[in-house]
């Protein structure tokens, strides 16, 4: 297993494959034992580490299980690496070495070659996802400083070997980031002077000396004064050894900062030297050229390093050697007849030399013979070649360049300004306008034309030049006319490279006529699409695919569950263009095939979501989200959104299927979409008269109504709607239907009714396959768990309908499901894990804009809160619940506990009178909604609030409320027994032990009404 810390934190194995560490938590722990590699750290350290001053519950319970996950990961990648984590009091070691180790190692050896490998192991700043973290800081510092050192030593030794002008401009960027250290400072004095540049010696040794003076009152060091003597009187010694003597570099200087491609540059500095042919592809624009020169400026070889620009040549054109040799200034001898590649050969055979040969995609068959050549017969020569395709040789190693990395969330300014896109598009729109920032009011605008431009260098760069014209938030207004707005009249860039279209073209024009029918076909679709969709839509087959992919028109993906082939938007942009003006009629042809191939797609899954095919079909149904909408818009209508509607439902898109249920369609469907546009409704909280809801054709459907009437609290007609549908023969409606009876009888508090549907619900849906349906049925059979007071059960069916949830993606239910364990933890009094668990609930129900699952989870926050004492937190959010309680017709079913929890912390809070006054509302609201559970809860709050003032009342309150626990076998909770032997040991303190367990007594004959009468 190797370990990369000289960088982001990176684990791989021996193999090279990359290891997955799931969990910021998991992560931070690899981090600090990496920090402390092959040392016991204690486990309080670690526990401080990872959660400072807010510790779980059960710290070191929490810290074996970030162990167990850590040891799980690596083992997963490599059987028997989980012991490379030991247990050792007092705490872990972690067995490893890392690449700062090997770092160390070269470090060492002192010579130029190691030292420059050494360096190349670096991918950024050592540490860098955790550099904030204390437990690093040491570490951090100590490689940073490690690595001055390696720097400072290698530009010395490449000054002794004449290299003035490439170590002083090197050691700029090093000075300005660390503008006191003297002995950097000096290495650069040198070279500045021996590269001839005397007057910016000067210079920089005067803006040290002001810098130590302003921030530190002192003065240069000795050695750096005696430096700085010498080039006044210019020593001859300070020239170094003359430059070394090599055919010149043709490499442009750099114009400007290449933004964006720190680690690509790390990566391509150390493959280089090592392989005799290198390719960079990618689509037109992303960069290969500017990577390259940068890539190959850096290269040390005898006899030079030279670019070879064949943009210009025609298309085919042969003079590829005859390009090379004008750039190394070799000419033909007068009178004799050579070939061009047996000159070239002959005058580089001997030569140590780097070819940077640029944009061999359209001479890519003379381009790649000529290659072939030298690499056979010019054993020093190395090839660095850009180009849209590969070059297909032995030995050939193919870099892809990627885009640029862009936002992925607008509303995070910081994590804006974080990507590589924005700071290219910043630093070139800040070049084009002084006054540009990338601030938090420009950054979700830069954000969004970041991602519209998919992160393409050149585009971004097209529209940076458009800003002082239109701002920001002009340009990105206008990228649906993207080929008009992204142009330049910059008189030193390329004309293929002036205008976004010209980019484009410059890869279409090389096509033949099927490649390019297929590519403007391809362009219908959204977000990419398989090899089937490929096939069926566009006529298109693997070797079509596999061409346009080598040639960067489209984009493979693999990571997901099989291939995917997708257009960045310019190109879809670009072949839409052409598929509607250069071939009538196509464009309308192409679009039917693609919704009837998605609306096929969306009736075979539609019956597989409710199955043991559940979890691949959601999957693929996420992935073809973007098609299926483009699907619904042109041509798939009613009929598609009815195949979907199960689909949306579970993924929470509920305003998404309410459009798409109006879409016009047939009178079968819009039969089968009539309930779902009413439950849709519902759920979102439209104001319908539900007395006008009848049964409908589709049972399916009838349940779906019915499930949305319970949600809002409309509990009488929803039973009237389940009776009419669970006569169904289809087993899933069966199955659904007994899960809402259940979620009925857990309202009513009728133990067996839940028992009986719950169980029959759960084997059901196990018998189905269906992980959704068995996720519902343990909300209730873990219910009734709690209900009878069986904790732990409840807690592991919970936990189980959890896991259920995550593997579903259903973010909802999982907010849900942590809700439950949190109001489980409330019940069992661990306060502190209620309330980490009702946090993380709420967190995620308000990503996913969950309504009643913000509402579980406030439940169990203003609960934990109320019974731990914190009673303005609680109040906070119990009053807000009640306030949604109220504003439907029907009261949330809510309603009562959460004005029980009110009146106590009114109590609590000194105000008897009011608490009294809410308990007292809770019955009553009980009592209609026919919650005897709860009824029975304001009872005892009832009791809890007449103590002050009716101790004799109090006490046969409390006597009815246990007998009425009795008769419904309601098992108090450990809070709730917490708090009726608060409320009985206050009586007993005022009435007396015999006189307090008489009044009880007597209670126990009163029904609830009659005692709540008593009040």
């Amino acid at each position: 297993m190797r370990f990369g810390v000289l960088g982001p934190l990176a684990v791989t194995t021996d193999a090279g494959e990359p290891v997955t560490v799931p969990g910021v938590k998991v992560r931070a722990l690899l981090a600090d034992l990496l920090a402390n590699r092959n040392q016991v750290v204690s486990a309080d350290r670690l526990i401080d580490d990872l959660w400072g001053d807010d510790p779980p519950a059960n710290p070191a319970g929490a810290l074996q299980v970030r162990v167990s996950q850590l040891r799980k990961a690596l083992n997963d990648a490599e059987p028997g690496a989980r012991d490379l984590v030991e247990s050792r009091p007092p705490g872990y070691l972690l067995r490893a070495t890392a690449d700062a180790d090997r770092f160390a190692e070269l470090a060492a050896a002192g010579d130029v070659a190691r030292l420059t490998e050494a360096l190349g192991l670096w991918r950024g700043e050592p540490y860098a996802d955790f550099a904030d973290s204390e437990y690093v800081r040491a570490e951090t510092i100590r490689l940073t400083e490690q690595r001055l050192a390696v720097l400072e030593r290698l530009a010395d030794a490449r000054l002794a070997r004449g290299e003035h002008d490439l170590v002083a401009a090197d050691l700029a960027e090093l000075v300005a980031r660390h503008p006191l250290r003297e002995g950097l400072r000096a290495l650069h004095l040198r070279a500045l002077y021996a590269a001839g540049r005397q007057t910016e010696a000067l210079e920089s040794y005067a803006d040290l000396r002001d810098r130590l003076a302003d921030e530190l009152g002192l003065d240069p060091g000795p050695e750096l004064v005696a430096l700085h003597r010498r080039i006044l009187a210019q020593d001859a010694d300070l020239t170094g050894p003359p430059r070394a003597a090599r055919i010149r570099n043709s490499i442009p200087a750099r114009l400007n900062e290449l933004v964006g491609r720190a680690e690509a540059l790390t990566e391509l500095r150390t493959l280089i030297p090592q392989q005799r042919l290198v390719t960079l592809t990618g689509p037109g624009g992303v960069g290969k050229t500017r990577l390259a020169t940068e890539a190959a400026r850096e290269q040390a070889r005898p006899d030079g390093v030279h670019l070879v620009e064949l943009a210009a040549l025609p298309p085919g054109d042969p003079g590829v050697a005859d390009r090379i040799l004008a750039v190394l200034d070799v000419h033909e001898a007068a009178g004799v007849s050579v070939p061009a590649a047996d000159r070239l050969l002959a005058a580089i055979r001997q030569r140590r030399l780097l070819l940077v040969l640029d944009n061999c995609e359209h001479v890519i068959e003379p381009a790649a013979g000529l290659v072939a050549r030298l690499l056979r017969d010019a054993p020093d020569v190395t090839v660095l070649a850009t180009s849209r395709e590969p070059l297909g040789l032995t030995g050939e190693l193919v870099w892809e360049v990627p885009p640029l990395a862009v936002p992925d969330d607008d509303r995070d300014p910081d994590a804006v300004r974080r990507s590589a896109a924005a700071r290219l598009f910043a630093a070139r729109a800040a070049a084009q306008q002084r006054g540009f920032r990338l601030d938090d009011r420009t950054a979700p605008a830069v954000a969004q034309l970041c991602r519209r431009l998919d992160g393409m260098p050149l585009a971004l760069e097209l529209a940076a030049t458009r800003v002082r014209a239109l701002g920001v938030t002009g340009v990105v207004e206008r990228l649906d006319d993207r080929f008009k707005v992204l142009a330049t009249q910059q008189r030193d860039v390329p004309a293929r490279h002036r205008t976004l279209a010209a980019v484009i073209g410059w890869s279409w024009d090389l096509l033949d006529d099927p490649d390019r029918r297929v590519l403007a076909r391809l362009a219908v679709f959204s977000g990419g699409c398989t090899l089937d969709a490929a096939e069926v839509v566009c006529d298109a087959d693997v070797e079509v695919l596999t061409r346009l992919v080598d040639r960067s028109l489209v984009v493979m993906d693999d990571t997901g569950t099989g291939p995917r082939y997708r257009l960045l938007e310019s190109v879809a942009a670009f072949c839409l263009d052409r598929l509607d003006t250069e071939r009538p009629g196509e464009a309308a042809a192409v679009r039917a095939r693609h919704a009837a191939y998605y609306t096929s797609l969306a009736e075979r899954a539609d019956p597989e979501l409710r199955g043991p095919g559940q979890a691949e079909w959601l999957v693929t149904l996420d992935a073809e989200n973007a098609n299926l909408r483009s699907a619904l818009a042109h041509g798939g209508g009613l009929r598609l959104a009815v195949a979907l509607t199960w689909y949306w439902f579970l993924r929470g898109r509920f305003s998404e299927a309410r459009r798409a249920l109006t879409l016009d369609g047939d009178s079968s469907a819009q039969a089968r979409a009539a309930a779902w546009r009413v439950g849709f409704a519902l759920l979102q909280g439209d104001r319908l008269e539900t007395a006008d809801i009848s049964a409908y054709d589709d049972s399916r459907g009838t349940w779906f109504v019915a499930a949305a009437l319970i949600h809002r609290s409309e509990l009488t007609r929803a039973a009237e709607l389940l009776a009419a549908a669970e006569g169904s023969a289809d087993r899933w409606t069966a199955a659904a239907v007994l899960s809402s009876r259940a979620k009925l009888a857990h309202a009513a508090g009728d133990l067996a009714a839940l028992d009986r549907d719950g169980t029959r619900c759960a084997q059901l849906f196990a018998e189905l396959g269906d992980r959704w349906g068995r996720l519902q049925a343990s909300d209730w059979v873990g219910g009734l768990a709690e209900l009878t007071g069986e904790y732990d059960r409840a807690a592991a069916l919970h936990r189980e309908g959890l896991g259920w949830a995550e593997e579903l993606s259903l973010w909802p239910e999982v907010s849900s499901k942590l809700s439950w364990l949190a109001w489980l933890a409330v019940q069992t009094r661990d306060y502190v894990q209620a309330r980490e668990l009702a946090e993380r609930a709420y967190r995620l129900a308000a990503e996913q804009d969950s309504g009643s699952a913000l509402v579980f989870a406030e439940l169990s926050l203003g609960f934990a809160a109320r019974r731990d004492g914190k009673l303005d937190v609680a109040t906070t959010h119990l009053e807000h619940l009640v306030e949604l309680a109220r504003r439907e017709a029907q009261p949330a079913l809510f309603l009562p506990m959460v004005l029980v929890e009110l009146g106590y912390a009114a109590e609590h809070g000194g105000d008897p009178a009011t608490g009294l006054a809410r308990h007292v509302e809770a019955f009553d609201v009980a009592q209609a909604m026919g919650a005897p559970r709860d009824a029975i809860g304001a009872l005892e709050g009832i009791a809890s609030a007449t103590a002050w003032s009716e101790p004799e009342v109090a006490a046969r309150l409390l006597g009815a409320a246990a007998a009425a626990r009795r008769a419904a076998e309601f098992a108090a909770a450990p809070a709730e027994r917490d708090e009726l032997d608060r409320i009985g040991g206050r009586l007993v303190a005022v009435l007396g032990r015999e006189r307090f367990d008489t009044l009880v007594a007597a209670g126990h004959d009163l029904s609830p009404d009659a005692a709540r009468a008593l009040v």
